[in-house]
């Protein structure tokens, strides 16, 4: 996939043996990459652990820097992927004597063990962690606890605990507290019955939740994606795989409108996902354009326009995650079926409406 190789340029920048000092403006558009892209974790915690086993000391220890500061902000997702043995196995090769233990120097050894030992600190959830270090102890690798100050270790924030949407329906809490002070078995059996539903309904909202997210960043990183290759894109200059990768992202594009679409559907007016969704399926129809006017050479409502003219106007295009696109030009491929829905609704699906949806907004 071509955001793969997005993703080597950040951490090759930042762990150059070249550079004189850490680079932090890519160590954070590193951390910036991974909390962008679904697979981010997954895909980063391979490139670093290649880079934390090099063989030239500079290179190792800018990348453990690098994987400390993503442990510190890269959320959850990240520590999930660090706490697997299969990347933990990665560190404990750079310790062990049974691996590279005796060519590694004493200072990416001594780093790596430091923050093995905050991560059992810090993140005492992740079990796996606590089980590798104990491990490095039982063999006599770690032969007592390092003194590691406390701002290198992971300092869980201090937010309050959200509240449970379960109970955020006052009607049915407060009846469900009448039943459970009931003595009659009648009530009880209805206020088991009630919160079974509340739970229910809750799991409805946190599937829809999440389905709501992984589609838009899912749209997010396509639409981001055709449009770099798109302004790059030469009939005659490009190479097959290019053209063939532009095939595969274009495919996904058009599925994933169908998807926005039926996400559409299903969300109510009022709630704050919909200006998102919309602005997703806006940023569908314009690349999905683009994509038929420059590659397909198809004229799109009527509109002929020149191959190098579009070009230029892919490549000055925003971001998806930056303004919104205005479609008034260019009509969103939709199912012919419209399920009934206000018609300011409607219009905003079609790229009809009055004005333009920015990302981010509810009204």
């Amino acid at each position: 996939m071509y955001y793969y190789y997005s993703f080597i340029y950040f951490p090759d920048k930042a762990t150059n043996p070249s550079n004189r000092q850490e680079d932090w403006e890519y160590i954070m558009g590193f951390c910036d990459q991974i909390n962008k892209e679904l697979e981010g974790p997954q895909i980063s915690v391979r490139l670093l652990a290649h880079k934390i086993q090099s063989p030239q000391e500079w290179e190792a220890i800018q990348a453990l820097t690098v994987l400390e500061a993503c442990m510190k902000n890269c959320g959850q997702r990240f520590h999930n992927e660090v706490g697997k043995f299969r990347f933990l196995n990665e560190l404990i090769k750079v310790v062990s004597p049974k691996y590279l233990g005796d060519k590694v120097s004493e200072g990416v050894k001594t780093k790596v063990i430091e923050m093995l030992y905050s991560w059992t600190v810090s993140l005492p959830d992740e079990a796996k962690v606590f089980e590798a270090y104990e491990m490095l102890k039982s063999q006599a690798i770690v032969l007592a606890d390092p003194d590691v100050p406390l701002d290198a270790t992971i300092i869980p924030s201090s937010s309050p605990r959200p509240k449970n949407p379960v109970f955020d329906d006052e009607k049915k809490s407060k009846r469900l507290s009448e039943l459970l002070k009931s003595k009659k078995p009648e009530d009880l059996q209805e206020a088991n019955r009630l919160i079974k539903n509340m739970v229910k309904e809750d799991e409805v909202r946190t599937q829809k939740v999440k389905k709501q997210k992984s589609t838009l960043e899912a749209v997010d990183s396509s639409v981001k994606l055709l449009n770099e290759m798109l302004a790059h894109f030469n009939p005659e200059d490009s190479t097959d795989g290019d053209k063939e990768l532009i095939r595969e992202l274009y495919g996904d594009c058009d599925k994933l409108r169908q998807t926005v679409f039926q996400l559409a559907t299903e969300t109510e007016d009022n709630e704050s996902s919909l200006g998102d969704i919309l602005q997703a399926s806006d940023d569908l129809s314009h690349v999905i354009s683009s994509y038929k006017k420059l590659v397909e050479g198809q004229i799109v409502n009527g509109e002929a326009e020149d191959a190098r003219q579009t070009q230029l106007s892919v490549r000055q295009a925003p971001s998806s995650t930056g303004q919104g696109w205005c479609s008034r030009q260019t009509r969103p491929l939709v199912p012919p079926f419209m399920p009934s829905r206000s018609s300011s609704h409607q219009e905003a699906l079609l790229g009809r409406g009055p004005s333009c949806r920015v990302r981010g907004s509810s009204q």
